[in-house]
């Protein structure tokens, strides 16, 4: 009789314990899935700025390239950004993607590109008006790029 006590207890116990999660299980399955979660917004967060650099390094390389073609057709430099779309070399001035406006900083140059140039000062350099730091890398704030 002594050992069908036993098993009459150990048959409770194992019914106890399959009935739910004890307090501590669900407290260390919350801290688990809040780590999980804080690391990916982290890493969400990270890849929004790469796409915005991306975006960034793109944009400049449009505008260099169309002021150099620009200066190059028209024998000098374009007198505003608005001026490269509305001769076609570009299709809408785009949006700093960290600014989220059209406030490009531009760099005059007065370089004389032929003898019939009516006017020296012209854009040749475009920026990013943002101080924004670069959080990879040594890249420096966006608008020494």
């Amino acid at each position: 009789m002594h050992m069908h006590k036993n098993t009459c207890e150990n048959g409770k116990q194992q019914r106890a314990a399959s009935r739910g999660f004890t307090l501590l299980e669900l407290i260390v399955v919350i801290f688990i899935i809040m780590i999980l979660a804080g690391i990916a917004v982290g890493r969400y967060q990270q890849s929004i700025v790469h796409a915005h650099e991306a975006v960034l390094r793109e944009d400049l390389y449009v505008l260099r390239n169309a002021i150099q073609q620009y200066a190059q057709d028209k024998e000098a430099y374009p007198g505003s950004l608005d001026d490269l779309k509305s001769a076609g070399y570009i299709g809408d001035v785009p949006t700093d993607p960290f600014t989220k406006q059209k406030d490009w900083n531009t760099k005059t140059c007065d370089e004389v590109l032929s003898v019939d140039q009516t006017s020296s000062n012209g854009i040749c350099d475009v920026s990013s008006s943002s101080s924004q730091i670069s959080p990879f890398g040594a890249a420096g704030a966006y608008n020494t790029w």
